[in-house]
């Protein structure tokens, strides 16, 4: 073990739960430094986790919808300047000034969400809602973060490609990158692999395989928005991918982290194509968190040094315990922090 990685896991077992599970991988310079599972991932089946358990990543699942939109930039088959009526009919006078760019960076008025996201809705349903939906805001005018704006960008991106949102993730950025257990159905569910997700007093609620989706995945509150089932090995394989051109190309990529709206509130981040880009002494970091009511995830790269982070967790908070969330600023910073250190 490294000197680097040994410091790290002095770090986790100071400041991760003992009881909580989980999976942090960190990698520097294109190479993993660790990936460590933390306590169960099946509490009654006494499965501890491991780098290649599966989680619900939750909103982190927006960075990979803004990537398939300039994916498809990239192609030729829409511009993120395109009005949303390119692509969607019809659109009401209200709405016909959101662009593909105020989807993806919260600018475009529509509200945060529509509903429950198990709700059994279909693309067509979700559409009709969005674009029925009061507008919180003058399109390009206001940050405001919308779940709804990105199940609307996975409707373009079904329009735009031809295919369905999930299989175009598939064939177009989970395969070139080598992610062989991520995606909204994985191809081989091995479910001994899946977490089991326990909520604040210890209970079970089963693994994300067991929520209510439909059979091609989560219903439309949900889809383009959260919900993909990653790993930390996959992760880690996506950002070996975003280090070099195999999936997105330079200038895709620039669009991505490039800090185009201020979030406001206090935030000292701007947001990016699906991603939050905060300052550092190092360079900007790129991170996007997500989870629900159990699960949680952390997912942070600094493409100046080359550096990334991620934790997940199929227990976030117990009651008279822990709260992994609360926890989520002073970990990934220490995490970043170690590996920014030295040579």
């Amino acid at each position: 073990m490294s000197a680097r990685a040994a410091a790290i896991e002095r770090f986790l077992a100071e400041n991760w739960p003992a009881k909580a599970g989980g999976t942090v991988a960190t990698a520097r310079d294109g190479e993993l430094v660790g990936c460590q599972g933390r306590g169960p991932a099946n509490r009654e089946e006494n499965r501890a986790a491991g780098c290649d358990t599966v989680y619900d990543i939750g909103s982190v699942t927006k960075s990979f919808t803004a990537a398939a939109v300039l994916k498809l930039e990239m192609t030729g088959a829409l511009r993120v300047t395109d009005p949303i009526g390119a692509y969607l009919d019809p659109v009401p006078d209200d709405k016909r000034a959101i662009t593909v760019h105020h989807l993806l960076t919260h600018t475009s008025g529509l509200p945060e969400g529509l509903g429950d996201d198990y709700e059994p809705l279909t693309r067509d349903a979700m559409l009709d809602r969005a674009l029925a939906a009061p507008l919180r805001s003058v399109p390009g005018t206001v940050f405001a973060y919308s779940n709804t704006g990105y199940s609307v960008l996975a409707a373009i991106v079904e329009k735009a490609s031809g295919t369905g949102y999930a299989e175009f993730l598939t064939r177009s950025l989970f395969e070139p990158a080598g992610m062989t257990r991520t995606g909204y159905l994985l191809a081989d569910p091995r479910r001994d692999d899946v977490a089991v997700e326990y909520d604040r007093d210890g209970r079970a609620h089963g693994t994300p395989l067991d929520h209510p989706w439909a059979p091609d995945g989560p219903y439309w509150n949900l889809r383009g928005n959260g919900g993909l089932l990653s790993t930390a090995r996959d992760m880690y394989r996506w950002y070996r991918a975003l280090q070099g051109d195999a999936v997105l190309n330079a200038g895709a990529k620039a669009k991505m982290f490039t800090p185009h709206v201020p979030e406001g509130d206090g935030s000292t981040g701007s947001y990016g194509y699906g991603w939050t880009i905060l300052p550092s002494p190092g360079g900007p970091i790129a991170t996007h968190d997500g989870g629900n009511d159990w699960s949680y995830a952390r997912y942070a790269i600094r493409p100046t040094d080359s550096i990334m982070v991620f934790w997940a967790t199929n227990h976030v908070t117990r009651k008279g315990g822990w709260d992994l969330e609360d926890q989520d600023g002073e970990l990934t910073r220490g995490l970043v922090a170690l590996l920014s250190d030295g040579p």
